[in-house]
Parts: structure tokens; sequence; C-alpha cells
């Protein structure tokens, strides 16, 4: 079954495309237009794709008041209630308009979260290119209708789910009969260690879901996770990224700094690089060192007009462009039609 190409912005994302790069800013904004705006121009130079923001009024996504949050910052717990962390993070209506222009002034394409559907009207006021759920809202049946209701092709994490949950949010979507969806490989864990990856999920995926893209929200420190999940199929990939993991605030400290960041994009685009294709022929440079270094059929001494040509009058010998090696064996006994001088490289004509 043939998966979908999609097309975000100005880029194809599939297996026969460069990998689709995002670089999730979050909410590493701090709530500042300022912040939000140079991350903006860090993601640019790092060479991603694409920048990927949280759009959300705290009031409407957070239920209890008094529900608190404990998460490590600056080296030390921090315990606050989760309403007013979250409000500390929102961002105007015009602040996101600004924000998206300057994604578009700099050639970098805008995504963001939304939690609610007011979120989602604003986005789609603004204009936006793809809709990225996240593993929260990925058994969130009613947002999910109504993100693919827009047409957008949609990005899904699948963080904290079981199979059963993948198809019945794919099943929502559409994805089963072609609606465009990147399902995302993510594990719900900040940072997420080693042997919680599971990447030959992606492998599991792929068998049950061909038709259907795949990318990787790596929640993991380095860049290794995603330069194996190259490998194993994955052609998007997100990660959280700062300005400074010192700065205040849950996600900075297990976030990627900018110097961090160009380092995992640049090593995506090589693994992208070193996978190549399936087709087994030599490569250009490989034409030219096969000239050099197979060996061709060679007379080992003079060889009369009408001599039969015998394992003592002919070998192996380098360099290539000759009659190969594999022919050894299959003109011993024919002879030569004219007269072969010691050194020779044999071709066609100089036997019968």
């Amino acid at each position: 079954m043939t998966v979908m190409e999609i097309t975000i912005g100005q880029k194809k994302i599939g297996r026969c495309s460069a990998p689709f790069i995002i670089a999730e800013a979050g909410i590493n904004h701090n709530g500042q237009l300022e912040t939000a705006l140079e991350m903006i121009r860090v993601a640019r130079e790092a060479g991603v794709d694409c920048i990927k923001f949280q759009t959300f009024k705290a009031e409407e996504f957070v239920g209890d008041p008094e529900q608190t949050y404990t998460y490590k910052s600056r080296g030390r717990e921090v315990t606050e209630s989760m309403l007013e962390m979250f409000k500390r993070y929102e961002l105007s209506r015009d602040e996101w308009f600004r924000i998206k222009k300057r994604c578009d002034e700099l050639g970098i394409i805008f995504l963001s979260t939304p939690q609610n559907f007011s979120d989602l009207e604003l986005l789609l006021e603004i204009g936006i290119d793809a809709i990225k759920v996240g593993s929260d809202d990925f058994t969130n049946i009613p947002l999910l209708k109504s993100y693919a209701g827009t047409g957008l092709p949609l990005m899904v994490s699948c963080g904290m789910a079981d199979m059963a949950e993948v198809y019945q949010a794919l099943e929502v979507i559409g994805s089963l009969d072609g609606y465009p969806t990147v399902l995302m490989l993510c594990t719900s864990q900040y940072p997420t260690p080693p042997e919680d990856l599971n990447l030959l999920k992606l492998k599991t995926l792929q068998q049950a879901f061909p038709m259907v893209t795949l990318g990787f929200s790596d929640h993991s420190q380095g860049c290794l996770a995603s330069f194996l999940a190259v490998a194993l199929g994955a052609v998007v990939f997100e990660k959280h990224f700062t300005l400074d993991r010192n700065l205040p605030g849950p996600d900075h400290w297990f976030s990627e700094d900018p110097e961090s960041l160009k380092k995992w994009v640049d090593s995506i685009k090589m693994a992208g690089t070193m996978l190549g294709n399936s087709v087994v022929r030599p490569t250009d440079s490989e034409q030219a060192m096969k000239m050099l270094a197979r060996r061709s059929i060679v007379a080992l001494s003079a060889i009369d007009e009408n001599e039969r040509i015998t394992k003592e009058n002919i070998g192996l010998k380098r360099p290539g462009g000759g009659l190969p090696a594999g022919l050894f064996e299959k003109i011993l006994g024919l002879k030569s039609t004219r007269k072969i001088p010691q050194g020779h490289i044999l071709r066609w004509g100089d036997f019968a």
C-alpha cells in the first residue's frame, strides 16, 4: 500500500522526501513575545523546517484551580498551581499574529498545538498549514473530529497510547482512508531514558498502518534516538528547544539549547543522506573504483593464433575494464583469433 505524500507549506513529506524537522518551542518563550521571536530566529538558523508553539487559554483546559504541578527548574524542584503556571505562558491574540508574521518573514513554517476549539479558530484565522495534536489529546475524540473537519494535515503524537487507542484515533481522523496524517511515536516522559524509547514501535506501527506517514517526537536527550528513528522509517521529527537551559520553567532543563539543536538537526539530515535508496547498484564513485580494483582476464604469456585458452596462459589481474573474472572458466578451451601479447587484457574479439 502506498503512503500518501503530505504537503505542509511548501514542504513535501514522505519516504521519498527529505526529513521534515520541527523545533518545539512549546512554552519555552515563558510568555514573552520577544523571547518567542528570538526562538524563531534560532530555529531558522539551526536549519529546521518548522517551529511549533502551544496555543491555549489556561482556564479553558485546567479544570481544578487547586491542582499543583511539580517540575524541575534551575536545578531544583518547584511546586506551584498548574493554572497559574500556564497563565504565565499565555500569549495574546496580537502576539500570535506577530509570531506568525515573523515566521513568514524568515521562511520557517509556523505550527502550534491548540488546546481547545477556540484556540483552533484563532490558529485558522492566523493561517496554519497543519495541526499538531499532543499526546494528551490523542484520545479526545470530539477534538480529533473537529481538527479533521478542517481538511488540514494532522500530526498526532501517540504517547501513553496502546494499539487499540492508536487504531481508534486513526479511524476517527480518517487516516485509514487517506486523510493526510503523520503518526508521531512519542514517550510522554521528560526526558525519556533510553530503555523507555522503544523505537522498534516504529516498525510495529509501519506494519499495522502502512498507509500512514510516521514521525518521532523525541523527548530523549542528544541526537542518537532521532538518528536511529530515521533508519526505522520516521520522516518527521520534533524536539523541544530553549534559548537557555537555565531559564525558569518546567521544560527548559531537558530541552536542546541552540548549539545542540543544530547538532540534532544536522544528525537527522545526515542520517537521511546515509539511508540513500534501496537499489542495489554501484555508486558513481564505486564505478571508478571498480575499474581500478576489480580484475580482468589477462594473458600470462604470449598466445599464438589458434592456440587454445588454458589456465596456464591466462590469469586474473588488475585493472578492471576487460573481461570480468566471472568469465574465466567459460572461455577455457576456446581458440585465440590472433596473436596475443603477454599482459594483454583480453577482449571478446580475441578468441572464438
